[in-house]
């Protein structure tokens, strides 16, 4: 197996697939031999991101679609998640722990993001969308295995 890697999957906004990003993170980087706390990790990121989408950029509308694409080249891990909704007017504020346009939410998920990701970008435009892309650099140890028989 080559050391790189990507899958892109195009869910619909509804809750439920954010489940399915979670096992496809699962499946994409179970060739890494990753640790699971590390695994989780990423997997929080990558839900708090897609949920970010459905949530506030789609105002939970279930009708939408979210785009993630996963890259593994060289041991570093990105991730991004991209939606055509309504788009952050002023990320750095969005950022900021505690902060959320919803107030039945804690404004946590670009803190997860933080946290266990490596770095964080945030593009956005009001009434385009938003993309986050994540990076994490994976361990040493994390060297591909093959089931390829």
């Amino acid at each position: 197996m080559g050391n790189d890697n990507q899958v892109t999957l195009q869910i619909k906004s509804i809750g439920e697939n954010v489940s399915l990003v979670r096992m496809m993170a699962g499946g994409f980087l179970y060739a890494y031999d990753l640790t699971l706390d590390v695994l989780d990790e990423i997997k929080i990121a990558l839900s708090e991101a897609v949920s970010n989408s459905m949530i506030h950029g789609y105002n939970n509308a279930e009708n939408r679609i979210v785009t993630v694409t996963m890259a593994v080249q060289n041991r570093n891990l990105t991730i991004q998640v991209q939606d055509d909704g309504v788009g952050i007017a002023d990320i750095a504020q969005a950022m900021e722990p505690a902060f959320s346009t919803r107030e039945e939410h804690m404004g946590l998920g670009f803190v997860f993001m933080q946290t266990f990701m490596d770095d964080i970008d945030v593009f956005s435009e009001p009434g385009k969308g938003t993309t986050v892309i994540m990076h994490k650099k994976l361990p040493a140890s994390a060297q591909p295995v093959s089931d390829a028989g």
